[in-house]
């Protein structure tokens, strides 16, 4: 949803408030005894509002022989209150005779375009500005920091020894919202001038909290002022339309000075189902933000509705960081879960929801560095019911869980309780149906089969009689699921740290035959519309390899994630052109989908009976459970 103004005429459509709104930030840049000139003034009351409060050095300037004439009769009564007739690019004041530059969006009127025409004049505005301040004075600008407007000031004032600082004003903002208006973020940008600094100071203070941040150079300068503006927009569109018919707002918002988010906002609407208006903002308990209900578009759409409103803003806390309780979180979160309500919200008072009365907790066991994964970190989390996971993710992706196991208490031979991995336990549920065509081929005998990443813990156990290679191109995930995840090698299950592909291609060279090739790897590719697997995976030359590695009447099994569905049709051809068969399964909940793929006979009575078999498997070990009958209706034969 485009919610940024489309047009440069828009900024210039806003007020940019008076001295009520703008003293707190000018009293604190300028002193009683400073000399003031207030360039562009108009016919604004801010130099007889500074006047009447105790500055007594102020000269107001502005082109219009006009508008001098009408200020300085409506000040006759205030004798040092100047109004003179001057332009800004061509002042006759003599060098150096100002502590201030004061500028209430006259820049902005000076600067609607970038062309060479207006850049010209607002280099010699600049010029003029430098000229007549003192060392140590500060040029004072109110303005919007249109991206053009920005890249000039930042072009000109830390490049001739002037000290850069940016503010943003949000009292002004506030007001245009009391009144109605959309609200556009206002910056006070003052310049300080020197005669000579050994390294560019830049400075902003775009948070609610009087506190600075040092940029390291302009572009960071750039990028936070931009990215303000951004949310600034969002919040003003959110005010005054739906999104139910279109995609959800997504919002990361940083604390000053920390390149990593601290909490990300999800902004969701649903149809109104209700005659008023129904808001809140739901906190997510630390480490659950990987569920469903909170990591996936349908799920969120879900929440919103399972809450009874229209709109939620859906909070989710990133590790690294404290948070303390869940009030003091809510009063952190209060002002930007009401900048994003709509404007006909009936109730001022906006409630927080979450799914208990804490905040949730997040234990990290481990972090460290992949080669091929990057930064990772093992945690463990316990849920509503007392229930613990312990889950792996790689940084990258918060909120994809590589790896999940259930956690449960037995007691030591001393007596002490201790947590172990449940291997019989399958988090996943695509894993359930993975493990069900597995069985499809192995049933009782004695079989071999390849899994390329995951479920084998408990293949190992579901199936004992079956020979099971592991195959993983990343050595540090062994040592992570050796270490965390219970993996212990054994007379049937065997680990290869190799490349998928390449140890296909190998197999298939060497003519050696498996019962069944199952395929859960993740794709780190995130541009393209499929997250599992790679796309090298289900090239034409992979699944030759596949094809010539499986029995005939063995298996290939692979878990399909695509969040662009349109890929479908094609993946379905090109499976087609190796195996004779193919069922599939859609999980509801979710994008997954497992092919089981043959090139003989998919025996649908093999499917049942596996279905009943993995029933009785978690029976006995109060696990999982699978309802047959719909899993049986719900496979599809893809011709």
């Amino acid at each position: 949803m485009n919610l940024l103004p489309k047009t440069k005429e828009q900024f210039s459509e806003k007020e940019y408030g008076e001295y009520p709104d703008l003293s707190s930030y000018l009293h604190k840049y300028i002193k009683y005894q400073d000399d003031v000139l207030i360039v562009g003034c108009g016919n604004s009351t801010l130099g007889r509002d500074l006047y009447d409060i105790g500055y007594r050095k102020i000269t107001n300037i502005d082109i219009s022989q006009v508008v001098i004439r009408q200020m300085s009769e409506k000040t006759k009564d205030r004798e040092t209150l100047k109004y003179v007739e001057m332009d800004a690019l061509n002042m006759s004041f003599n060098a150096a005779e100002f502590s201030v530059v004061l500028d209430k969006g006259t820049l902005d009127a000076l600067m609607p375009d970038s062309s060479t025409e207006t850049l010209s004049k607002i280099n010699q505005y600049f010029n003029e500005i430098q000229r007549v301040l003192k060392n140590g004075g500060r040029y004072i600008c109110v303005s919007l920091l249109q991206g053009h407007i920005l890249k000039a000031v930042l072009d000109f004032f830390p490049n001739n020894n002037f000290m850069f600082r940016a503010v943003r004003c949000f009292e002004v903002e506030k007001r245009a919202v009391d009144s109605g208006e959309n609200s556009m973020p206002v910056f006070i940008v003052v310049c300080t001038k020197f005669s000579a600094l050994p390294q560019k100071i830049l400075e902003l203070n775009l948070g609610s909290v009087d506190k600075m941040q040092r940029c390291t150079d302009e572009q960071e300068v750039v990028l936070h002022i931009s990215t303000t503006q951004q949310a600034a927009f969002v919040c003003s569109g959110l005010k005054k339309s739906s999104i139910a018919n279109e995609n959800e707002v997504v919002l990361d918002l940083f604390e000053p000075g920390d390149s990593k988010p601290r909490f990300t906002v999800y902004i969701v609407d649903i149809p109104p189902h209700h005659k008023n208006y129904q808001y809140a903002a739901f906190i997510v308990p630390q480490g659950r933000e990987a569920e469903w209900l909170f990591s996936t578009k349908s799920g969120r759409k879900h929440l919103v509705k399972m809450t009874n409103h229209n709109r939620l803003a859906i909070i989710t806390l990133h590790r690294g960081h404290q948070y303390g309780s869940f009030e003091t979180v809510q009063k952190e979160l209060t002002e930007i879960v009401c900048n994003l309500a709509p404007s006909s919200l009936t109730s001022k008072k906006i409630s927080f929801l979450s799914l208990g009365s804490d905040l949730g907790h997040r234990f990290i066991r481990c972090e460290g560095h992949s080669q091929y994964s990057g930064d990772y970190v093992v945690e463990d989390v316990e849920v509503d019911n007392g229930e613990k996971f312990r889950r792996l993710y790689y940084t990258t992706s918060q909120l994809v869980i590589q790896s999940e196991a259930r956690l449960r208490s037995i007691k030591s031979r001393k007596g002490d309780a201790k947590e172990i991995v449940d291997l019989t336990y399958l988090t996943c549920n695509h894993h359930i149906y993975m493990s069900i065509a597995a069985h499809v081929v192995c049933r009782d005998k004695k079989s071999n089969i390849a899994v390329v990443e995951d479920c084998v813990l408990f293949l190992n156990k579901f199936l004992p009689k079956t020979n099971i290679t592991a195959v993983d191109v990343d050595k540090d995930m062994l040592k992570i699921a050796s270490d965390w995840f219970a993996f212990r090698e054994n007379d049937k299950l065997h680990a290869v740290i190799q490349d998928g592909v390449e140890f296909l291609k190998e197999k298939s060279e060497k003519g050696e035959k498996l019962d069944c090739v199952m395929f859960d790897v993740d794709n780190k590719d995130h541009s393209l519309g499929m997250s599992c697997p790679p796309k090298e995976f289900l090239d034409n030359e992979t699944l030759r390899h596949v094809a010539n590695i499986i029995n005939n009447s063995g298996l290939f099994v692979v878990n399909i994630v695509l969040r662009d569905q349109s890929l479908r049709p094609s993946i379905i051809n090109t499976l087609r052109n190796h195996f004779q068969n193919l069922l599939s399964y859609k999980l509801e909940e979710d994008l997954n989908e497992i092919f089981l793929c043959s090139k003989s006979k998919i025996h649908m009575d093999h499917v049942k009976d596996a279905c009943v078999q993995i029933n009785t498997f978690f029976k006995k070990n109060n696990s999982n459970n699978v309802d047959i009958d719909t899993f049986m209706q719900s496979l599809s034969l893809n011709t």
